[in-house]
């Protein structure tokens, strides 16, 4: 595939750009997760993707490996009142998800265009 020197999938990802030519947006905008139907800069089909679960995956084990512990600790060390676990570690998991849910998904599919280019055909 013609990607431009430098191009990394983690550096486009962390922009949401397309991970061909690094420029279009990968999203509609806002909070959507709704992929663009082509990149503006390059014409690439976004629709060939497959990113599926993954990216939701991998999202559930770093908030799992992350908030379990600190919720741990947070009650040996203060044991505070059970809502109060709730509403912190809730809110905690939310915050996490909506900040890095687009870049993981845009990580998944730059990942799939570097290697498996033949998906991309």
């Amino acid at each position: 595939m013609d990607t431009p020197e430098g191009l990394s999938p983690l550096k486009s990802a962390l922009s949401c750009k397309c991970p061909k030519c690094g420029m279009g947006s990968l999203y509609k905008g806002g909070l959507s997760l709704d992929l663009c139907e082509k990149c503006e800069g390059c014409g690439l089909n976004f629709s060939k993707n497959d990113s599926a679960d993954g990216p939701a995956v991998f999202l559930i084990f770093l908030l799992g490996f992350l908030l379990v512990p600190l919720a741990l600790i947070f009650e040996v060390a203060f044991a505070p009142p059970l809502w109060v676990h709730v509403v912190i570690w809730s809110v905690c998991a939310l915050v996490i998800t909506l900040v890095l849910l687009k870049p993981l998904k845009s990580y998944v599919i730059a990942l799939q265009y570097k290697y498996r280019p033949g998906d991309w055909k």
